[in-house]
């Protein structure tokens, strides 16, 4: 199902709905010159075609690192397996030319060229949290002296639940054993990080990009900063896979994990990936599953287990076959791209809406920019601060843009490569800027949805 070229879908015909028209004057403010720039960089842009792949919602999409979009062609590779399954049955295993037997790994080579690894170095499987207590269980050994674990204060929540009870596990005291990078103003120092890879430590895991800022961390300084104190350094990839190409291979990071449904649009709660170094395939995966087989006695049913080599060996039960085909169906896009050129445009949509918040800093002090302003430092979201952030995201929500909210006062906007347009950031800032010029937040009470 995953392969190098898409043929060409006819055109959805849905447009930027629902969001009221909004005054290009406000509070002397003149969005028209931004306005004009960003349909010449949509008349221009390359990738524009992509935006008819995908259904869009009324209004305009800003949520696309929570959850992606359906493209019509993961929701083409789902039906397919529906069919297969109610017309063939068990025989959809083996029926060509997709058998599910080997979705695992066909999905696994495309998303090793996405991440700068190799194909035997990735699999596909799982969710990013349990994942991750695999890769730790199999991997991390304490030993006297080096018990230390480093994380950092900005991590996502579910990594710390998984290192912390890996740490209990492990006989270890997580008051004790876990050092924190402390942030600054939301953002972490990578002179801190690195200085606190101290040679008591033996375990460190962070983010490549900060789910909360949207602050990139380069992980080639710190990988090597680790190998040469002796750390095992593991990687969470979920907010940045999709939006901006990585290297773990040559980088030599120890372990990584992440989820597929954010960036990649593979869809809501789909199978997640691992990656693990080649350096490691000798070590046994700590919790076997039949499906982590070397494929050629898959079917053998032996008590032994003939494990897989490389990362599928840390593949357990028989594959979810509709949350996988939802990624088989989409990741041949991003092969076709490429990783650098979704990276381009991703950059440059942060870049004319961080310009436009800027002007919008500066007529609301209150409204400030919580992610870098380097390139190099950002990942593919932009994240506003704002004493009332709750209440901003549901008035942008209520008049046709889709943010979301993060405690205690990050509003996060995250333009797609694939599917924003230029112009839907202009009008985003024109839609902000009447929410805060005429305090429209204030119709909608404090705290968070329940889902966001």
């Amino acid at each position: 199902m995953v392969s190098s070229s898409h043929p060409r879908v006819g055109v959805l015909e849905w447009g930027v709905k629902g969001v009221a028209g909004f005054r290009t004057d406000v509070n002397g403010k003149d969005w028209q010159a931004l306005r004009e720039r960003a349909l010449t960089l949509d008349a221009s842009d390359p990738l524009r075609s992509m935006r008819d792949r995908f259904y869009l919602p009324q209004g305009i999409y800003l949520d696309g690192n929570s959850l992606g979009l359906l493209s019509v062609d993961a929701e083409q590779a789902v039906l397919g397996v529906l069919e297969t399954w109610k017309h063939s049955g068990i025989d959809g295993w083996s029926s060509e030319p997709d058998p599910w037997f080997s979705m695992a790994e066909s999905c696994a080579k495309g998303v090793a060229t996405l991440i700068g690894a190799k194909p035997s170095e990735v699999a596909v499987t799982g969710s990013t949290t349990s994942n991750l207590h695999h890769l730790l269980a199999t991997l991390h050994k304490p030993r006297a002296g080096k018990r230390r674990v480093l994380i950092d204060a900005l991590n996502f929540p579910t990594d710390v639940y998984a290192i912390k009870a890996h740490v209990a596990n492990q006989g270890g005291d997580p008051e004790r054993d876990l050092v924190w990078v402390d942030s600054r103003d939301g953002h972490l120092s990578i002179d801190d990080l690195l200085t606190q890879m101290r040679d008591d430590v033996g375990l460190a895991f962070f983010s490549s990009v900060l789910y909360q800022s949207g602050q990139r961390l380069p992980i080639a300084p710190i990988a090597a900063r680790a190998r040469s104190q002796g750390i095992l350094l593991g990687v969470d990839l979920s907010h940045s896979i999709g939006a901006m190409p990585h290297a773990l291979h040559d980088d030599q990071v120890d372990f990584a994990v992440w989820c597929h449904y954010k960036y990649l649009s593979a869809g809501p709660g789909a199978v997640a990936g691992l990656f693990i170094h080649e350096r490691h395939h000798a070590v046994p995966p700590a919790f076997p599953g039949w499906w982590g087989s070397d494929k050629t006695r898959q079917f053998d049913m032996a008590p032994s287990f003939a494990r897989a080599k490389g990362a599928g060996a840390f593949q357990q039960g028989t594959p979810h076959m509709l949350s996988l085909a939802g990624l088989a169906g989409v990741l041949p896009l991003f092969l076709d791209i490429g990783i650098d050129r979704i990276r381009e445009k991703s950059l440059a949509l942060t870049d004319l809406l961080m310009e436009g918040l800027e002007q919008l800093g500066a007529l609301y002090p209150e409204l400030q920019i919580g992610t870098p302003r380097a390139a190099e430092a950002r990942g593919g979201h932009v994240a506003l601060l704002h004493p009332h952030a709750d209440r901003i995201a549901k008035a942008l929500k209520e008049h046709g843009v889709t943010p979301d909210f993060r405690p205690p006062n990050i509003v996060r906007l995250a333009p797609v490569a694939l599917y924003t347009q230029f112009a839907d950031l202009v009008t985003t800032l024109e839609v902000l800027d009447r929410i805060l010029r005429e305090r429209l937040y204030e119709a909608h009470d404090a705290g968070r949805n329940v889902i966001a």
